[in-house]
C-alpha cells in the first residue's frame, strides 16, 4: 500500500501543469550559472598567470635587492564555479615588501561595480532561491489540496492508514522533485569534462558534500511545505504562509542575526584602524627623520678641519658603515610599526571574530543560513578567506624580507638610499650602486588550502542543523496529519 501511494504523489508531481515550467527553469538556471562560471573560472586563470608572469618580469628587471618588491595574486580555484561566496569581495593581490604590510587589494567587485551590485548566480545561490521556492511551490496544499478536492476523504475511508499517508506525500514529493533535478546536476559535471576543468579527488568530495547538503535544504522545505499544509484548512492560506516562511529563511533572518551581533558586539572599522595604523606610522617616521638629521649633522661635524683629501677618505672608508648604521636603524623602525600594526590587526580580528561567532550563531536559526555556511566552508569561500591569504602572506613576507637582507650582505650592496652633509659639497644623495640580481633562490609563495578535515569540522554542524530542522518539520507535519479533519466543508 505504501509504495502505491507513493507512486500515486510520484506520478501526480511529475504530471503537474506547472512541473515541466518550473523544471525546465530550474535546469537552465544551473547550468548557465555552471556554464559562466567555467568561464569565469578559465578568465581568471588566464588573468591570474599573465599577472605572475609580468610580476616576475619586473622582479627580473630590479637592479637593488633593497628596493626587490613583489606581489601576490590569490589563484582561482575550481570550487569558485559552484561557491562564490566572498571570493569576489575580497581582493585579488598584495604587494610584499619591507615598507608595507600585507593587504589585499583590488577586488573583482572593486574593479566592476555592477557586479558587486546584481551579484553572480552561482550553483549555491540558486539551490538557496530558486530550488526552495520550487520546493513549497509543490507542496503547500499537498494535505489541503486534496482536502478541497475531496479525494483525501475518499482515500481514507478505504482504511487506509494515516501514517502512511503522510508517508507517502512526503517521500513521494521528494523523489518527484529530487530525482528529475539530478538530471541538469550530471549535465553541469559533464560541463567541468567538456572545458577540461582541474578538479582533483578532494574538490570530488567536496562537490558530493556540496550536493548532499542541498538535498538536505531541500528535504526541509519539502517537509516544511507539508508542514504547513497540516496546519491550514485551505491551499490559498497555507501558500501565503509559506511564501512569509521563504522570505524569513532566505532574507530577513540571516540579516536580522548579522544585526543583532553588530549591535551586541561592537567592532572598529577598518579605516579607523588604518588611520591609527598610519598615524603612528607618519609620526614614528618623523621622528626618526629627525634623529636621522642630527645623526648626519653630528658626521659632517666630524668631517670639519680636515683637508679634502683625508675627508674624501673618511667619507668613503665609513660611508658602507653609516650606511649599515641608517639601514639598522631602518629595519628597527619598521619592526616596531609591523608590530603596532600587528597588535591592532590582531585586536580587530578578534572582536569580528567574536561579532562573526555570535552573527553565524543567530543566522543558523534559518536552514538557508546553516546551506550556505556548510557551502561556503566546502568551496573554501568562507568569511575566513581573507585571514588565512593574509596571515599565509605575512609569513611570506617575513621570509621574502630575510632573503633580500641577506643577499644584499653578500653582495655587498646594501642598498637603500644614503645621504650624506658636508659644509663645502653640501648635501650628497647616493641610491647605492646597481647590480644584476640573480633571482635564482628567491622565496616562491605556495597557498596551502584547508584540508578537508579542518572544512568538515564547521559543515557537520551545519549538516546536523540542516537534518534537525527536516526532521522536526516532517514530525510536527506528521503529528498534525493524525489529527487533521479530512471533511470539507464550503
Amino acid at each position: 500500500m505504501l509504495t502505491t501511494l507513493i507512486m500515486k504523489e510520484l506520478k501526480a508531481v511529475l504530471l503537474s501543469p506547472k512541473f515541466s515550467v518550473t523544471f525546465a527553469v530550474a535546469s537552465i538556471l544551473m547550468l548557465l550559472s555552471v556554464f559562466v562560471g567555467i568561464r569565469e573560472y578559465r578568465a581568471e586563470s588566464n588573468q591570474y598567470f599573465a599577472a605572475n608572469e609580468l610580476v616576475r618580469q619586473e622582479m627580473r628587471e630590479a637592479r637593488n635587492w633593497m628596493m626587490l618588491g613583489n606581489r601576490i595574486y590569490r589563484a582561482p580555484d575550481p570550487m569558485h564555479i559552484f561557491v562564490s561566496g566572498v571570493h569576489n569581495d575580497i581582493g585579488r593581490f598584495s604587494s610584499i615588501s619591507s615598507w608595507q604590510p600585507v593587504k589585499l587589494v583590488n577586488s573583482a567587485y572593486n574593479d566592476d561595480p555592477v557586479f558587486a551590485l546584481f551579484r553572480f548566480i552561482d550553483f549555491s545561490f540558486i539551490a538557496q532561491v530558486v530550488l526552495t521556492l520550487l520546493a513549497i511551490l509543490f507542496t503547500y496544499d499537498a494535505i489541503n489540496g486534496e482536502r478541497e478536492s475531496g479525494t483525501l476523504q475518499l482515500m481514507l475511508s478505504n482504511s487506509v492508514p494515516r501514517a502512511q499517508v503522510i508517508i507517502a506525500k512526503f517521500v513521494g514529493s521528494w523523489l518527484g522533485l529530487v530525482i528529475p533535478l539530478s538530471l541538469p546536476v550530471v549535465l553541469s559535471i559533464v560541463l567541468l569534462f567538456v572545458f577540461r576543468v582541474p578538479m582533483e579527488a578532494e574538490h570530488w568530495i567536496r562537490l558530493a558534500l556540496l550536493m548532499g547538503a542541498t538535498i538536505l535544504l531541500f528535504t526541509f522545505f519539502v517537509a516544511f511545505g507539508i508542514l504547513v499544509s497540516t496546519l491550514t484548512r485551505r491551499s490559498n492560506v497555507s501558500f501565503l504562509i509559506c511564501l512569509v516562511g521563504w522570505i524569513a529563511a532566505v532574507l530577513i533572518i540571516p540579516r536580522f542575526g548579522i544585526m543583532l551581533a553588530g549591535q551586541l558586539v561592537a567592532v572598529p572599522t577598518v579605516s579607523e584602524i588604518e588611520s591609527q595604523q598610519d598615524t603612528f606610522a607618519k609620526n614614528a617616521w618623523d621622528g626618526h627623520m629627525k634623529t636621522m638629521s642630527e645623526k648626519w649633522r653630528k658626521r659632517s661635524e666630524s668631517m670639519e678641519g680636515l683637508s679634502e683629501k683625508d675627508r674624501k677618505a673618511k667619507r668613503e672608508e665609513m660611508e658602507w658603515t653609516w650606511a649599515e648604521e641608517d639601514r639598522n636603524d631602518r629595519n628597527r623602525l619598521q619592526n616596531e610599526i609591523d608590530e603596532n600594526a600587528r597588535r591592532l590587526t590582531e585586536d580587530l580580528r578578534n572582536r569580528k571574530f567574536s561579532q562573526e561567532r555570535l552573527a553565524f550563531a543567530l543566522s543558523r536559526f534559518s536552514p538557508v543560513s546553516a546551506y550556505q555556511l556548510a557551502a561556503m566552508s566546502l568551496g573554501w569561500t568562507d568569511i575566513d578567506l581573507k585571514t588565512r591569504y593574509e596571515d599565509d602572506l605575512t609569513a611570506f613576507r617575513t621570509v621574502f624580507n630575510q632573503y633580500k637582507e641577506q643577499k644584499q650582505k653578500e653582495s655587498g650592496a646594501m642598498g637603500g638610499i644614503r645621504i650624506s652633509v658636508d659644509s663645502k659639497t653640501g648635501v650628497k644623495i647616493d641610491a647605492g650602486r646597481e647590480i644584476a640580481l640573480d633571482l635564482t633562490g628567491v622565496p616562491q609563495y605556495t597557498y596551502v588550502r584547508p584540508d578537508l578535515g579542518e572544512s568538515i569540522a564547521p559543515v557537520i554542524i551545519d549538516f546536523g542543523l540542516m537534518a534537525l530542522y527536516s526532521l522536526l518539520a516532517f514530525a510536527g507535519a506528521f503529528v498534525m496529519f493524525l489529527r487533521y479533519d479530512v471533511r470539507y466543508a464550503n
